[in-house]
């Protein structure tokens, strides 16, 4: 008996995203800021690839599907960048706060 290709990367897929999310959950607040950094950095490689794909196709074809799905990549990875830096920034200055009112 086989395994359906589909069906094994679908419980993949989904197992995934059980484990990403007790992973991220279980994150202790002062490694928020280092993690945060470090997913940023992947994003950045995740950019690379989408532009890579978007300029995939041909000259003939402008809408093809590996440009849009680049061009979507592109976008929720640039999303998660700039949001990556927004929780960052906001994370320094709590602690910037804390040192403030300590002196």
């Amino acid at each position: 008996m086989e395994i359906d290709p589909f069906i094994f990367r679908l419980s993949i897929f989904i197992l995934s995203i059980f484990v990403g999310y007790y992973v991220v959950w279980s994150v202790t607040p002062s490694l928020h800021t280092p993690l945060m950094s470090v997913t940023n950095a992947i994003s950045s490689v995740i950019i690379v690839g989408a532009i890579i794909a978007a300029l995939a196709g041909s000259s003939k074809e402008i809408f093809s599907s590996s440009s849009i799905f680049g061009y979507i990549a592109i976008v929720l990875a640039a999303v998660n960048i700039f949001g990556g830096f927004l929780v960052t920034q906001r994370m320094l200055q709590m602690y910037k706060k804390k040192k403030d009112k300590q002196k």
